[in-house]
């Protein structure tokens, strides 16, 4: 018996919508990123980039668990100068550009290198509603 090795043509992509009203972020978070690097599937494979494309919808309205994670957790980055390092809370952040919050956290999940970087990008999240991208199914 051989082992079956998938081929970038056995790739089929499908679309999934999902709704981040009152899900907790880390668990919602998991889950896209298995869609996104296709583990569901039974022709995943690691060094091939086999998932789906994922629209998150209502990223405004993720919750976290505890009592001050809102306040407590971090976002950092730094500018590149001495003494250039910002951070802003997670509570700040969800008010400002809450896609960045989802986004941030469902990449860390990924693989980080450029197979990763692709996955990445399957990724579409939107504060609202309504997305411009059709039809899609829900998981």
């Amino acid at each position: 018996m051989k082992t079956y090795s998938a081929k970038a043509s056995d790739i089929r992509r499908e679309w999934y919508v999902i709704d981040a009203s009152d899900k907790i972020l880390g668990r919602l978070a998991a889950q896209i990123a298995s869609l996104l690097m296709g583990k569901h599937k039974p022709i995943f494979s690691r060094n091939l980039d086999t998932g789906d494309y994922v629209v998150v919808l209502n990223a405004d309205k993720v919750r976290v668990t505890g009592n001050n994670k809102a306040r407590q957790k971090l976002y950092f980055r730094h500018s590149g100068y001495p003494g250039g390092l910002k951070s802003i809370s997670l509570e700040e952040m969800l008010k400002t550009h809450p896609t960045r919050v989802i986004e941030h956290a469902i990449k860390g999940m990924l693989p980080h290198n450029r197979l990763g970087a692709r996955m990445i990008k399957k990724l579409k999240v939107y504060t609202g509603d309504v997305h411009p991208h059709g039809q899609a199914k829900t998981p």
